[in-house]
């Protein structure tokens, strides 16, 4: 087959090839502008990927500024392959989260899988070994073909790849809604324990110093990858597969294992994971960050295909590979150790102190550009911002309670609704107990990993409520901190920080921006308050099919330290007998709720409220409690409200029910969404030290051996009769009835 003759310089310019590859027409001359000439294809390929909104935060920059990036136990924060905190005995906990989301819309199976094999290598190329993953997954109505196949097919991707490299999926969230139809999110992350000792950055210093590439041989797949991400998907996406990556976690597992015996060796100077943009972002920002250049021949490139230009290896996101930098002289001892794990390792260039990214190729320069230029340089968009009509629409209603008649068949109803109904049918197909260190699996508020040879444990979680940032974004923002935090106290950890996953509709639109700006101020609010700083992350924009955007989905990624297994809580009962508590009072709050979007089918007015101070008291008063040992189980207030977070208290508890008394509105006390609230239960030798510990909680009622979940009024008329039985029935069967009526 003949070669395709890649355009020169005038055709680049006159045809405005460029635009093809992501670049505006001011883009482009600011390129001729640094170069002081015409960018070549290959060169014009460098510039787009690393200034696509994917790898350059273009957009996006103006906005994370805003974020509390550092803490007194942050060790490494936004800028690395993943952000690092201290946990005490010179451990840390490395973790990150990132989307791939285009990706798994066109090609879900390899779009989900090489989105978790990206995120473990952005792990353990800081030298941690990947001990947990979560994940974070939207999708739209299951009542649609392609929504199940997408959803099946992702799921599948995520335990195919997980599965196979060994490293449990112990947690993650699927919420399910109309608005991501045509653009589901599919968001990974990853979390690791390392020494500090064995913290490893990516960085090319030392000139003179070999640049050596190691892992999987270079293929044509994923080319172009970071810019597809920043662009919507539309009718033509479908040709775009080629921009999917394709995996092989028995190669990742390799590289894995040879990457944490490399850490070892004092000759290896630095090291980054080939993510978005392949080989052009490692090289670019691993020299931009030492202030040197590198000069590599691409001729030396392990290939898997024949005749690669350029342009094609520079650009290929071929999954499993790792570049890294060693001291000159001693490539040998590098080769030793990467060649018992039937690995390429091959020098292939070296780092210079020009400032200069230079390609080799057949004997010629092919491309000579400025690093800073690539890694630092691109521009940056201050997008115009504007409040859209429809939240002011929603901020003007009125509150609306809605009008149950059944409160049984109601509760029942919302248990069944995909969003809160068990997600069994999902983690039952991932290994979360690989390894032996999960103490508490998915299911509860919170995973939780022990850390081997201590008596710490880290609990982790996934949260956001993207309706409530439809309606609200500043509000929902906090909202999905605070949930994540709630989740990590009720599991019995301290919150340590966050990594968040921003993904939202094409920023260029002033609505969209606006969402993005208030989204950010929000979260920023509330990691402030709860001492949750942002140690990295990922954005993902110009999530939007046919011009509708998806809801406001900035996805937080939470590590908690249980600082004793003895403080380990979970949410099921515990035993008759025990008192229940809940702490927080309910409001007439529905706006985005479970029961709203489930009788009318679309959701408006205004979100729940958030007092953070509240929040922060809460929070801080039933760990305490926890850690005295007063609390049995203990639980967020999330969707569904109180009936729903008691029916999940009851399930898996081997058969307890519970009587609870309610007063005030039955439909808001029942299933209203009111945030900082947590339902608990205590043994009653702990009553009087739980009462002083927390002192906003109200005794409701007690855990007993009926197997019924009964609510009643003041007067002890019954409000709800249900057994736990057929309450769980209608929460376990949910999805996979949905999945099996394909029609």
């Amino acid at each position: 087959m003949p070669l395709m003759l890649e355009p020169n310089e005038t055709r680049i310019k006159t045809e405005k090839i460029y635009r093809e590859m992501g670049l505006t027409d001011e883009e482009f001359t600011m390129v001729e502008n640094i170069l002081g000439r015409t960018p070549n294809y290959t060169e014009t390929g460098l510039f787009s990927v690393m200034w696509s909104e994917h790898c350059s935060y273009k957009n996006s920059k103006p906005v994370l500024k805003k974020f509390p990036v550092t803490g007194e136990r942050v060790l490494q924060g936004p800028g690395e392959g993943a952000g690092i905190v201290d946990i005490g005995d010179q451990q840390a906990v490395v973790f990150k989260i990132e989307s791939h989301n285009h990706p798994s819309a066109i090609e879900p199976y390899q779009g989900a899988a090489t989105g978790v094999g990206g995120i473990i290598r952005d792990v353990f190329s800081m030298g941690a070994r990947p001990v947990a993953l979560l994940n974070s997954l939207r999708f739209g109505e299951l009542d649609s073909p392609r929504v199940r196949y997408l959803f099946e097919e992702v799921v599948a991707g995520i335990a195919g790849y997980g599965n196979c490299i060994g490293i449990p999926t112990v947690g993650g969230e699927v919420q399910f809604d109309a608005a991501y139809e045509g653009n589901p999110l599919v968001n990974a992350m990853c979390v690791g324990l390392i020494n500090h000792e064995d913290i490893q950055k990516g960085i090319a210093q030392g000139t003179g110093n070999t640049v050596m590439y190691i892992g999987a041989k270079t293929g044509r797949d994923g080319i172009h990858g970071a810019t597809f991400a920043s662009e919507e998907l539309g009718e033509e996406s479908e040709e775009k597969r080629p921009a999917v990556q394709v995996g092989d976690p028995f190669m990742e597992k390799l590289l894995l294992e040879a990457c944490l015996e490399l850490i070892k060796s004092d000759a290896l100077v630095g090291i980054q994971d080939m993510g978005a943009a392949g080989l052009t972002s490692s090289s670019a920002e691993m020299a931009s960050k030492a202030g040197s250049g590198i000069e590599m021949n691409l001729d030396l490139v392990p290939q898997r295909e024949q005749d690669m230009t350029p342009y094609e290896m520079m650009l290929s996101e071929s999954q499993e590979r790792m570049l890294i930098v060693v001291e000159k002289g001693r490539e040998a001892e590098i080769e030793e150790i990467v060649s018992k794990y039937d690995l390429d390792a091959v020098a292939i260039g070296r780092v210079t102190d020009d400032q200069t990214l230079r390609l080799l190729h057949k004997g010629e320069v092919v491309a000579d550009v400025p690093v800073d230029a690539l890694a630092e340089d691109a521009p940056v968009y201050h997008k115009p911002s504007r409040e859209p009509v429809y939240y002011r629409e929603f901020q003007e209603m009125s509150v609306e309670t809605p009008r149950v008649l059944d409160y049984k068949e109601t509760l029942k109803k919302l248990l069944s609704q995909p969003t809160i109904a068990s997600k069994e049918w999902v983690y039952d197909q991932y290994d979360h107990q690989v390894r032996t260190n999960t103490v508490v699996c998915p299911g509860s508020d919170a995973a939780v990993i022990r850390i081997r040879g201590t008596q710490k444990a880290l609990a982790m979680t996934t949260d956001c409520n993207s309706r409530y940032l439809y309606l609200d974004p500043e509000t929902g923002g906090k909202i999905a901190v605070a949930e994540a935090a709630r989740n990590i106290v009720c599991s019995g950890g301290v919150p340590l920080a966050i990594t968040d996953c921003l993904n939202f509709g094409n920023p260029e639109k002033p609505e969209i921006f606006w969402q993005i700006e208030k989204a950010v101020d929000g979260m920023s609010e509330a990691c402030r308050r709860l001492s949750t700083p942002v140690i990295g992350g990922n954005v993902s924009l110009y999530n939007e099919s046919k011009g509708k955007a998806v809801y406001p989905t900035p996805v937080v990624g939470m590590v908690g330290l249980v600082e004793d297994l003895s403080h380990i809580t979970t949410q099921q009962f515990k035993a008759a007998g025990d008192l229940i508590y809940v702490i927080g009072e309910a409001r007439e709050e529905f706006g985005g709720s479970e029961l709203q979007k489930m009788l009318h089918g679309k959701i408006f007015g205004k979100s729940p409220e958030l007092d953070l101070s509240i929040e922060q008291q809460r929070q801080g008063s039933l760990l305490d409690a926890i850690r005295g040992g007063f609390v049995s189980s203990a639980h967020d207030i999330a969707e569904g409200g109180l009936s729903v977070a008691l029916a999940e208290s009851a399930f898996a508890a081997g058969g307890l029910g519970a009587t609870v008394r309610i007063k005030g509105d039955f439909t808001a006390e029942l299933f209203s969404e009111t945030q900082s609230r947590f339902v608990v239960s205590v043994k009653k030798e702990f009553q009087e030290q739980f009462e002083q510990t927390v002192t906003d909680a109200q005794l409701v009622g007690e855990v007993n051996e009926s197997g019924y979940l009964k609510f009643v009024d003041g007067d002890g008329k019954v409000v709800l009769l249900a057994t736990v039985e057929e309450l769980e029935s209608a929460w376990k069967g949910a999805i996979p009835c949905l999945l099996k009526s394909k029609a």
